[in-house]
C-alpha cells in the first residue's frame, strides 16, 4: 500500500511539473467597443492575447471585455487607457478629435490606397513622424481597415449628384469633411450606434468597410454598397491598440519584451492581412441578402476623389495652425504607402 501511495504522489508531482498551477503574475484587461464575435476580437485580439500568454509562459493573463463591458461609451476609451481605468484598449482615433493630429494623415483618401497591409506598414515606416501623438500612452499598434465604402439604405449612387443631401454616418472628422465635399450631410457617431440609426432613418447611409457587416447585421439594413470600379474606396479609419503607460512601465523587463514582441512592426503586416480578409464575409452577406454592390465608373469616382483633394488641403492648413508641417507629413505618408503598395 505504501508503494502505491508513493507512486500516486509521484504522478501528482509529475503532473504539476507539466501543468503548472501557478497563478499569473500579471492580469491585463482589454476593453473595446465591438461585440465578442466581431472580427476585431476573434481574429485580432484573441490571437494576440493567446500569443502573449504563451510567450510569457503563463505569467501574463489577458482578459477581454467587449461591447464597453467595463463601462463608458466608445469615445471614452482613450481616456480610460490613458488614466488607467483599462490596461489596454482598442479604439478609433476619430472618436477623440484633435488628440491625434498627426496620425489623421493616414485616414486621408489621397494617402490610403485601399490596402490595410500597405498602410499599416507605412505607419510603421514613418512612426517617428507621428510619435508625439502617443506621449501619454504605450501604443501597441496603430493600424487601419481596408477602406470606407458608401453603404445606403435605399438610394443607389451612380454619380456624385446622387449623394447630394444624403445624411451619411462618418467615423471621423476627415470623413465628415469628405462627405461635405460631396454636398452631403455628415453625421458623427460610434459605429455600434449605426444599426439603430439606419433602422430609424436617422441616417441614409454610412462610410464603413464590409468588416463590420456581420457583427452589426448591416446587410439587413442597407441595399447598396458603393466603391470604385477598381475596388478603390473613400479613405479609411485609423485604429489604436494601446496600453496604459504606467502599467507597461511597471512590468518586469522580460514581460515588457513579450509585449514589445507583439507590437508595431512585429504584427502590423499580419493585422493588415486580417483586415483585408474580413471584408470577404461582409461582402458575401450583402450580396446574399439581395443587396447590390455598385462599381462607380472611373469618371464618376474621379469626381468623388476630387473631394479628397479638398480634404487634404483643409487638413494641411489645420495642421499648420498647430505647428505641424502638414505638407511634409502628407508627402512622407503617401510615399510610404505607395512604396508598400504592390503593383
Amino acid at each position: 500500500m505504501r508503494t502505491y501511495r508513493l507512486l500516486a504522489i509521484g504522478l501528482v508531482l509529475a503532473a504539476g511539473a507539466v501543468f503548472p498551477t501557478r497563478a499569473a503574475d500579471v492580469t491585463l484587461t482589454i476593453h473595446h467597443f465591438l461585440g465578442e464575435n466581431s472580427p476585431a476580437q476573434k481574429d485580432f485580439m484573441e490571437p494576440w492575447a493567446k500569443r502573449v500568454e504563451q510567450q510569457s509562459q503563463g505569467r501574463i493573463k489577458v482578459e477581454i471585455f467587449p461591447s464597453m463591458a467595463m463601462g463608458g461609451k466608445p469615445p471614452e476609451l482613450y481616456r480610460q487607457v490613458r488614466d488607467g481605468a483599462a490596461d489596454i484598449v482598442w479604439t478609433l482615433i476619430g472618436y477623440t478629435p484633435g488628440v491625434f493630429p498627426r496620425s489623421e494623415v493616414f485616414e486621408l483618401p489621397t494617402v490610403h490606397q485601399g490596402s490595410s497591409v500597405a498602410t499599416n506598414m507605412a505607419i510603421q515606416d514613418t512612426f517617428s513622424l507621428i510619435a508625439d501623438d502617443y506621449k501619454d500612452i504605450k501604443p501597441i499598434l496603430v493600424h487601419v481597415h481596408a477602406g470606407n465604402m458608401i453603404h445606403t439604405r435605399d438610394k443607389a449612387i451612380q454619380s456624385i449628384d446622387d449623394a447630394k443631401g444624403l445624411k451619411l454616418r462618418t467615423p471621423s472628422r476627415t470623413g465628415a469633411w469628405l462627405i461635405e465635399s460631396w454636398a452631403a450631410e455628415p453625421v458623427g457617431m460610434p459605429v455600434p450606434a449605426l444599426p439603430e440609426a439606419l433602422a430609424k432613418g436617422t441616417v441614409d447611409g454610412a462610410l464603413v468597410p464590409f468588416e463590420i457587416f456581420l457583427p452589426l447585421k448591416l446587410q439587413e439594413l442597407t441595399k447598396y454598397s458603393i466603391e470604385g470600379a477598381d475596388g478603390s474606396r473613400f479613405g479609411t479609419s485609423v485604429f489604436l491598440f494601446a496600453m496604459n503607460k504606467g502599467r507597461y512601465d511597471g512590468l518586469p523587463a522580460d514581460l515588457k519584451k513579450v509585449i514589445d514582441a507583439n507590437s508595431g512592426k512585429a504584427i502590423a503586416e499580419d493585422v493588415g492581412k486580417v483586415w483585408m480578409d474580413v471584408e470577404k464575409p461582409g461582402e458575401a452577406a450583402q450580396t446574399a441578402s439581395g443587396g447590390k454592390i455598385i462599381k462607380l465608373s472611373k469618371e464618376a469616382k474621379a469626381k468623388f476623389d476630387a473631394g479628397g483633394k479638398t480634404v487634404e488641403a483643409r487638413w494641411i492648413e489645420e495642421a499648420k495652425s498647430k505647428g505641424i508641417d502638414g505638407v511634409a507629413l502628407v508627402e512622407a505618408a503617401r510615399k510610404a504607402v505607395l512604396g508598400r503598395t504592390k503593383p
